[in-house]
């Protein structure tokens, strides 16, 4: 495994669940690390715990759906730190419903932030990551991969994170770019990902998955750091993380 000391994260989402553990796990790795989401009040707390505990941190009010403020955010990055080798682009929304019932207004939430939120924020990162070999690691979900009643839109959403992410790393390939990409796709997590749902639709969620132990978020910050610990030479692609008990 690769020493990460001294590397420089930027993780988007970072105020809850996903994004808040992968945080921890790479400062504990020596890894610098900057946190964008919207809520700063939790960012502000994330960073006083991560530099009590002796680590460094920066935190970023940023609402990734907008490109302009992804650019500022890399910026503030590189003007504190030098540099930037690791993207952790994990913010991210999941609305579900059919497709006759979810307002539109979900859809373009949806849209905007799994998809291109994504997209600025790995625009707006790249000539740095180049510079540096990078890493770019981008949560998707296993709903990239398996459809599922309800949530059509989601589905689509992390398809395309999923396509995105494969050719992204084929174009750095031609190139002779040395920086790598990932693609993580978790099952069933404990995160607010499930609360912004109606009421009705959480209970359905509870439902289908009641009788299983579902992951932690810390279960999915394990997996980010065995790919961004690997030698240059390695890149895991992909991961997938579901409960052991998920079916789908």
């Amino acid at each position: 495994m690769t020493d990460l000391t001294g590397k420089i994260a930027l993780i988007t989402g970072a105020s809850s669940g996903i994004g808040e553990a992968t945080a921890r796990h790479l400062s504990n790795a020596g890894v610098k690390v900057a946190l964008a989401a919207r809520r700063k009040d939790k960012l502000d707390a994330l960073v006083q715990e991560i530099e009590a505990s002796g680590g460094s941190a920066l935190a970023i009010e940023a609402d990734v759906t907008d490109m302009t403020v992804c650019q500022a955010a890399v910026e503030q990055v590189i003007n504190k730190w030098g540099k930037l080798d690791i993207l952790v682009n994990n913010a991210g929304v999941m609305l579900i419903g059919p497709v006759a019932e979810l307002p539109v207004e979900n859809w373009e939430r949806m849209i905007k932030l799994n998809e291109l939120g994504l997209l600025y924020m790995t625009r707006s990162s790249l000539n740095e990551l180049k510079k540096t070999d990078g890493h770019i690691v981008n949560i998707s979900s296993v709903a990239g991969r398996t459809t599922g009643q309800g949530s059509a839109v989601y589905n689509m959403t992390k398809w395309g994170v999923n396509a995105f992410t494969e050719a992204l790393r084929k174009e750095l390939v031609d190139e002779k770019s040395g920086v790598r990409t990932t693609l993580i796709e978790p099952g069933a997590v404990a995160t607010e990902l499930q609360s912004h749902n109606t009421p009705e639709t959480q209970d359905k969620l509870k439902a289908r998955f009641g009788d299983i132990k579902i992951l932690e978020a810390d279960d999915i910050a394990a997996g980010i750091m065995y790919a961004v610990s690997q030698p240059n030479h390695v890149n895991v692609n992909e991961i997938l993380i579901r409960p052991t008990q998920q079916p789908l």
